[in-house]
């Protein structure tokens, strides 16, 4: 099992264009066999999480193209305050 987790610090006005695209980006991982996907809003940094649940990483590889293409085009520079922190998480 690979839990895909990214936290994502939007700036206010960008918010809502953040989230549509975490959204986006969720629903090309269910299409592309992700077992769940889910945006997180923590109550209090305002932090949007992305969770995606894979069997494997080797399936989170094969939909990369589609991941990718999801999103392509959003202007992430413009819309969050910090770099994206992208963790890929194994059971231990």
């Amino acid at each position: 099992m690979l839990y895909h987790l990214s936290i994502h610090r939007p700036k206010p006005e960008h918010e809502q264009a953040l989230i549509d695209s975490m959204h986006r980006f969720g629903a090309a991982a269910l299409a592309q066999g992700a077992i769940e996907a889910h945006t997180f809003k923590d109550a209090r940094s305002d932090a949007l999480v992305g969770l995606a649940i894979w069997d494997s990483d080797d399936e989170l590889a094969a939909a990369r193209p589609a991941l990718s293409a999801a999103v392509e085009g959003d202007d992430f520079d413009a819309w969050e305050s910090g770099p994206v922190e992208l963790f890929l998480l194994h059971e231990v």
